[in-house]
């Protein structure tokens, strides 16, 4: 009796034949293209560069999967069962259809872009972060939530898998199809390479600034940059040939749903959310005389300062909001929905604790602005009302949801809307936007933390020129010792900008004073 296929068997049994010569050809130029743009110190093009030339090699293995697919679905094996005929059509894998893959590889490529447009070393961490799980999600198809969590832990096994079939493919000679065999292609490429270093040699060799240019279009040749070079290919290469394994033949994904739960008795959840409801209205009621009593009212009933109370109780909002979502979750998989009764308590009680909730946020919101004009601005504090925008959004989202009591597709929007975040910061520039701020408080008020501010990044250059001398000279000075010139590679859009302003602080740096900071 044969042996019953396993979950991986049955989920994810990778492609059938070895690796196409022209998909190996792909990933290697844009591994090359990887390991030689690619800048570790400081983002700039090299990273939107090897973004472009990474999306362009996994196109191509898509689109040769397809026509393979396409050939195998039209002429079927005449011994052919037909659950093999159903693995030979496009998207019988679980694979996301082309709309959803191009939106994520979109969201991918603008997040690795936005470290060519904004020199804020920390925005750019947090949009590799986001572009990670973009990215995983265009190769593997994952929409589910629980799909959406294995998606992320297939990127490495599909590296490890993907050796085998790389393999077989180099040895397979000419494929069915191919037109061409792997050995001319690898060929083709270091005689291209061999041509390109000979003749650019010569012609640096001829002309001084054509030198300057090569120079910076080139890798660091030196041994401690091959040995760094050759890391970033076998890297970048390692993580492209699993992206196109998985490209070749995606898992699939859309059926791993949890089984349905035993749905709670009514009384089980109803007193639970009545309760909190209610907790959550009086505490709005309260937020109400906040938000229209002003400072004079804190001040009579509280005690404290306006400041105080706006940074005493914000993180406790914060966490309040997290944990909604969190109960509105669970109360919405375990109550019964059976009758017309059980569905409208169910949009009654859960819509109520939503709407509840964006007035918890607004409040959360309000306390950090009158915190935010009280001490300054700072990015902490930036990213944090960011983070509860998001956490709005997100509950009028759940709201749609528990009005038409269906939220499959609320997953893929909550990522979505994460990345429109980020990219939303990017756009509006948050060093210089806080940058912005404190120099109009300064001008307003006369405090101002140099320190604080000569920390940002070369983005906040434009905002901190405003200042008048000596302070512009003091705030500045440090940004201007840590900018030296960028690689061809390197090139950043805020750095390049910044750099006008920059040389003419180095130029009088030394001949100003600069009193102690005046810290808020």
């Amino acid at each position: 009796m044969p042996r019953p296929p396993s979950l991986i068997e049955r989920r994810w049994p990778g492609p059938s034949g070895p690796a196409r010569p022209l998909v190996l050809a792909a990933l290697t130029a844009a591994a090359v293209v990887g390991a030689s743009t690619l800048t570790t110190i400081r983002p700039g093009l090299g990273w939107l560069v090897a973004a472009l030339a990474s999306t362009a090699a996994l196109v191509t293995a898509s689109v040769v999967r397809s026509r393979t697919s396409s050939s195998a679905a039209a002429a079927p094996a005449p011994t052919a069962t037909p659950a093999a005929a159903d693995a030979a059509r496009p998207g019988a894998t679980g694979a996301p259809g082309r709309v959803a893959q191009a939106a994520w590889a979109v969201a991918t490529v603008a997040l690795v872009g936005v470290g060519t447009v904004r020199a804020a070393g920390w925005l750019f961490a947090l949009c590799l972060l986001a572009a990670a799980v973009t990215g995983t999600l265009a190769v593997t198809g994952g929409r589910s939530p629980l799909g959406m969590l294995l998606a992320a832990t297939l990127p490495p096994a599909a590296t490890v898998r993907a050796l085998p079939w790389a393999v077989r493919g180099l040895r397979s000679g000419r494929p069915t199809g191919s037109g061409i065999e792997v050995g001319r292609i690898i060929t083709s490429l270091a005689i291209s390479v061999g041509l390109l270093l000979l003749f650019g040699v010569l012609f640096s060799s001829a002309d001084a600034v054509f030198a300057d240019l090569v120079t910076g279009l080139l890798p660091d040749i030196s041994a401690p940059g091959v040995i760094g070079w050759a890391f970033r290919l076998l890297l970048i290469g390692g993580g492209l040939l699993g992206a196109a394994y998985l490209v070749s033949r995606p898992p699939d994904l859309d059926g791993l749903r949890p089984g349905p739960s035993r749905p709670a008795h009514r009384l089980e959840w109803t007193l639970p959310l009545v309760l909190l409801d209610a907790l959550f209205a009086a505490f709005v009621l309260v937020q109400l005389t906040v938000l229209f009593g002003g400072a004079g009212h804190v001040l009579r009933t509280a005690g404290l300062t306006y400041a105080e109370y706006a940074r005493g109780g914000f993180w406790q909002l914060l966490a309040v909001t997290a944990l909604t979502l969190l109960v509105i979750a669970i109360a919405a998989r375990r109550a019964p929905k059976a009758s017309r009764a059980d569905r409208l308590l169910v949009r009654v009680l859960l819509g109520t604790l939503a709407a509840l909730s964006l007035v918890i946020v607004a409040s959360a919101l309000y306390r950090m602005q009158v915190y935010a004009d009280a001490y300054g601005a700072t990015r902490l504090r930036l990213v944090v009302a960011t983070t509860e925008l998001w956490l709005g959004l997100l509950f009028v989202l759940v709201g749609v949801a528990v009005v038409r009591l269906r939220a499959d597709w609320l997953p893929r929007l909550v990522i979505g809307t994460a990345v429109l975040a980020l990219l939303g910061l990017a756009v509006v520039n948050p060093d210089r936007l806080i940058a912005d701020r404190n120099v109009d408080r300064y001008l307003e008020t006369g405090r101002l933390d140099v320190n604080h501010l000569s920390g940002l990044s070369a983005d906040a250059v434009p905002a901190l020129a405003r200042l008048p001398e000596p302070m512009r000279i003091c705030a500045l000075r440090q940004l201007a010792a840590e900018q030296p010139r960028d690689g061809f590679w390197a090139t950043n859009l805020g750095r390049e900008r910044a750099r006008r302003d920059l040389d003419k602080v180095q130029a009088t740096a030394g001949l100003a004073y600069c009193p102690d900071p005046q810290r808020w």
